[in-house]
């Protein structure tokens, strides 16, 4: 589903020049493959599928009294888990060590089938 085009993408999308074509197979995006996730001034969270791989792209467009820039990332999640984790904390890198040491621990299987004591 696409979000109707407001801000930088009004007037046929001709911003997305920056982001004109997949970073993996080389296909040309159609404005029907983009969706505005996110707006904030003079910024927007794009998502974009390509018709041909299937492949994501995140991006982050911006613009400015200096023209138009983006940002983006190739990825796995759909739009609906971007806008679902976006909003969720940010794992630290405390968290990742405490994992790291949970399953060093040799009871960490039998832990996690039981539950909680």
């Amino acid at each position: 589903m696409t979000t109707p085009s407001t801000g930088l993408f009004a007037n046929g999308f001709e911003h997305l020049r920056v982001i004109s074509s997949c970073p993996i197979c080389n296909a040309r995006y159609h404005t029907a493959e983009l969706r505005i996730l996110e707006e904030r001034n003079d910024a927007q969270l794009v998502f974009l599928r390509c018709r041909r791989c299937q492949s994501s792209v995140l991006a982050v467009v911006l613009s400015n009294q200096l023209g138009v820039s983006s940002v983006g990332l190739v990825t796995d999640l759909s739009g609906d888990d971007v806008l679902k984790f976006r909003r969720h904390p940010v794992v630290s890198g405390d968290d990742v060590l405490s994992v790291h040491e949970a399953l060093q621990q040799i009871d960490f299987l039998q832990r996690m089938v039981e539950g909680p004591r």
